[in-house]
């Protein structure tokens, strides 16, 4: 801390110990002497422990959880379990409207946040009513309005299906300008906060420095900790000026896993010294920049937390992971990072989680380790809807038990408090719907000024790592063109159809490459003046022209092959990893755009409709366009071995 009077500083001291008050309600960045400055308003303080010592321990502990109600499946009628024991399954049914069962589960547990799925949001107005509804009918009781989170990073995690979807995170970096975080998180913080919403589980602070993690990937900004601060703390910054909590996520790191741990178990053997020195650098960014939120990875470290569980499907010891250990979350996260906000846990119904851990010691453990909020298990049938309103007495009972202190939760939900209260969530109270709020909200959600935003940011992040035989943009641009996509991206035609509708053009011809259609894909290029192939690697397997999921790279090869004979030139557009860079060494240009979300139905011109990423829209465009690209690689592109795998020679630096 800079040099201030200490008979100030020993004052300042002295006045939080007699009022009470806790470092960190306003938090500044460390070392900042200003912090003393909060002395001068203790009512927050007084607010948040008043309340908190007027609640019961199970209203505290409603407080912690984060359930989401996704989807209903009742197995519990007669005509469900006739249906099962026949082998069938019950019809399900997305939860765009609350059923009186769960009116009556927020009623009694009175819980601290929720969490919204695609299945939840329809449209605008939909959304914006349940949103009203569950905070209205939460209300009862202890009266604290919940945090309404959703997990809106951006690109290929975007929830909101008639809104913004954005251009995702690494092609955000893509454009050279942190603005664009900041522009792009604006956007979806404005669409936000109009619906109702007050928490983006956003953004990925995990570093992608392992080019074949299966879950990470494009969600990630770089490869590089330093780029992944700086847009991290941009992204933050747009959130923010719309009133929106950010939560960083996976703490301490989800980038250097080969283990995707919805399905798996991840285990990553650094030590804390590796991990301070790569992993750590973005959370402690965001950390010294006012984090308020941080999310935790389901993640074993071995070299950290060194106690194992009996797994309950295998038997086997595993390591608690991260969720779960003090070691990472109190140790490292609170007392060496000095984090003062709220942690909450990644989903708890993640295989990672499941396949390995009892539910009570779940709770138990997570609570125990430092963690201030829980995203339950989603709820997709009655099953676990019961065990999520049964939550809260199965806590309160391990309290009883002594396997929990009270002490411990009245630490968290102090956080939590301090949280809503500083972000006014304490203060609403009227959750009634208007018309006039309808047409805000139908307004500002998926608007034609967000989408425009969005596809100019697109443009900037396009990266064209090679350029031979002037290929790009097309050398005649009005000739017959044929864009063909690869199998692994037939559900993303509509944006060939889309580039063709926007250019006016008929002599386009859009297809799919498929293993029964490979001699019309090549009559086709043979027929066409240019040719442009869409590629689309999701993992690893997908460069591998052997594999189930790489055929169409075979296909690509033959393509470029053919087009070469005859004086063509081809274009290869990357529509997600950018890793299939290194797949067409033949290719005379390759571009990357980082992201394409399926395009489920081609939206009209002036972009009403379903959301779409428009990264791949606006590198098709710039085929025909005189356009300039400018965009840079985030990550290092490696070469390829003679088997098709990820090497660790760098191609594209």
């Amino acid at each position: 801390m800079n040099r201030i009077c200490k008979k100030t500083i020993a004052l300042s001291l002295c006045l939080v110990t007699v009022l009470g008050l806790m470092p960190g309600c306003n938090r500044k960045p460390r070392n900042d002497p200003s912090e003393i400055v909060m002395l001068t308003e203790p009512a927050e303080e007084d607010r948040v422990e008043e309340i908190l010592n007027s609640m019961t321990l199970e209203e505290k502990i409603g407080q912690m959880m984060i359930p989401s109600f996704r989807i209903w499946q009742d197995l519990r009628t007669e005509e469900a379990k006739k249906l099962m024991e026949e082998g069938e399954m019950p019809e399900k049914a997305n939860i765009t409207e609350l059923n009186d069962e769960i009116r009556q589960c927020l009623k009694k547990n009175h819980f601290g946040g929720t969490l919204l799925f695609a299945e939840n949001c329809s449209d605008a107005e939909q959304t914006y009513k349940l949103i009203r509804d569950l905070q209205a009918s939460n209300q009862k009781g202890s009266e604290i309005p919940l945090f309404v989170c959703v997990d809106q990073e951006g690109g290929s995690v975007s929830r909101i299906g008639f809104g913004t979807t954005g251009i995702g995170n690494m092609a955000i970096a893509a454009t050279g300008d942190e603005n664009a975080a900041t522009q792009m998180a604006e956007i979806y913080g404005k669409e936000l906060k109009a619906l109702g919403f007050n928490a983006d589980f956003a953004p990925v602070a995990d570093v992608n420095n392992n080019a074949t993690n299966p879950v990470i990937g494009v969600r990630s900004f770089s490869d590089k900790p330093e780029v992944v601060a700086r847009y991290g703390n941009a992204f933050m910054k747009g959130l923010e000026n719309f009133g929106i909590i950010s939560t960083l996520k996976h703490f301490p790191g989800h980038g250097d896993t080969g283990t995707d741990s919805h399905t798996g178990f991840p285990l990553i053997d650094k030590s804390y010294e590796d991990l301070k020195n790569f992993e750590l650098i973005p959370f402690q960014a965001a950390i010294d920049n006012g984090a308020e939120m941080i999310m935790t990875a389901h993640i074993q470290y071995p070299q950290i937390e060194k106690e194992k569980y009996v797994s309950v499907s295998t038997g086997e010891e595993v390591y608690i992971p991260a969720t779960m250990s003090k070691a990472i979350l109190t140790d490292i996260l609170r007392a060496d990072m000095g984090f003062e906000g709220v942690v909450v846990t990644d989903a708890l119904d993640m295989g990672a989680i499941t396949d390995n851990f009892a539910f009570e010691d779940v709770i138990a453990m997570t609570i125990n380790a430092g963690a201030d909020m829980i995203i339950l298990p989603i709820i997709v049938n009655t099953d676990i809807f019961e065990q999520t309103d049964g939550v809260v007495e199965l806590t309160a009972k391990l309290v009883n038990e002594g396997k929990i202190s009270e002490e411990r939760i009245d630490e968290s939900v102090t956080r939590i408090l301090k949280l809503k209260e500083k972000r006014g969530i304490l203060d609403e109270k009227d959750f009634t719907v208007s018309d006039e709020a309808i047409a805000e909200v139908k307004s500002v959600a998926g608007s034609d000024a967000n989408r425009e935003k969005a596809l100019e940011l697109a443009k900037k992040s396009l990266t064209l790592v090679k350029n031979e035989n002037a290929a790009f943009p097309l050398g005649d641009p009005d000739g017959d063109t044929l864009i063909l996509f690869a199998d692994s991206c037939a559900s993303r035609v509509g944006y060939g159809e889309l580039a063709k509708q926007k250019l006016g053009r008929e002599n386009i011809t859009v297809m799919a490459n498929t293993k029964e259609n490979l001699k019309e894909c090549l009559k086709a290029a043979k027929d066409a003046k240019n040719v442009i192939l869409i590629s689309r690697a999701y993992n690893e397997a997908c460069l591998d022209p052997g594999s189930g999921d790489g055929f169409s790279t075979a296909a690509f090869d033959q393509i470029i092959e053919q087009c070469h004979a005859e004086n063509k030139t081809v274009i290869v557009i990357s529509c997600q990893l950018p890793y299939d860079a290194a797949r067409f060494p033949e290719a005379d240009a390759v571009m990357l755009t980082y992201c394409s979300s399926v395009m489920r139905a081609v939206p009209e011109e002036s972009g009403a409709g379903s959301a779409y990423s428009p990264n791949l829209l606006a590198a098709i465009l710039s085929c025909f366009e005189d356009a300039s690209v400018t965009g840079k690689l985030p990550v290092s592109i490696p070469k390829l071995d003679e088997e098709y795998h990820i090497s660790q020679e760098i191609l594209y630096e």
